[in-house]
């Protein structure tokens, strides 16, 4: 099992363990209940590194768990592991974290001459409205840990239908906001870094990160397995847009297409 496995199921115990307060005050443990465990990977085509022109393939994990809901619920592959505190249906909210890999020269060598980025994590909130039945708007707000000291805001809308019985078409606008200590990680570029990379140097602010849209065709094949593919476009903004890196080594263009599959596991707890 890979670094980012281990980090990003520590990091689900930890948000599902935040709500454990409020079970045991209703009268039950907080594990009671119908819970799923779903496992699965998949495999794209993304950027080296963000903000790169150049692309590679990649394999990734889909490891999550959580409650079984009332009801079928929309869910992205852009959502990061979360636990609800809230949950009225048409409206949640709750704790949410990501687990941010680490960054250095071996991921480009583009990035020669520029400061590594430890691997880290970040941890927040999350809101998420369905306004109706086809339509959820979700945003999230985290702090780094670690690998930066920003703060990062992702927002998306995605509308999604049944294009046949087991075939769901979903899609949306998606942008991303961020304080200067995530670009200064990212983006930034110091006098000593300059010297050594040969890049002219960048002290970002904060701002708009990107924005962008993505889709994706989900196809349910039993009722615990299903495969997607996506397709995700973002456009550089602001701060990142204007960093030295991106300008002249990379491309502001950044393009994200794969498949994956998913089984889900039922079990319920007393």
């Amino acid at each position: 099992m890979s670094h980012r496995s281990v980090v990003s199921i520590s990091l689900a115990i930890a948000l599902l363990s935040a709500g454990s307060a409020a079970a045991q005050e209703s009268g039950q443990h907080f594990w009671s209940g119908d819970w799923y465990l779903s496992v699965g990977v998949a495999g794209f085509s993304a950027p080296k590194f963000e903000g790169s022109s150049h692309n590679e393939f990649k394999f990734s994990p889909l490891i999550s768990v959580g409650r079984q809901g009332a009801g079928p619920r929309f869910s992205s592959r852009n959502d990061n592991p979360s636990f609800a505190l809230i949950d009225k249906g048409a409206f949640r909210a709750g704790i949410v974290g990501k687990f941010v890999p680490s960054r250095d020269d071996g991921d480009g060598s583009e990035l020669k001459g520029l400061k590594k980025v430890k691997w880290g994590a970040e941890a927040g909130g999350f809101v998420e409205v369905y306004p109706t039945d086809f339509l959820r708007a979700r945003a999230e707000v985290r702090q780094g840990i670690r690998s930066h000291d920003g703060i990062v805001a992702d927002l998306a809308v995605d509308a999604f239908t049944d294009i046949a019985p087991d075939l769901q078409l979903s899609g949306g606008p998606r942008a991303t906001f961020a304080t200067s200590g995530y670009y200064d990680a990212y983006y930034g570029v110091n006098a000593k870094q300059a010297a050594a990379s040969g890049l002219d140097p960048y002290k970002p602010s904060s701002g708009i990160q990107s924005y962008g849209a993505g889709a994706a065709l989900t196809w349910k094949a039993t009722e615990n397995l299903s495969a997607s593919s996506f397709l995700e476009y973002k456009r550089l903004a602001g701060p990142a847009a204007d960093s030295s890196l991106v300008r002249d080594r990379g491309s502001k263009n950044q393009v994200l297409i794969g498949v994956s599959a998913t089984y889900k596991f039922n079990f319920s707890l007393q």
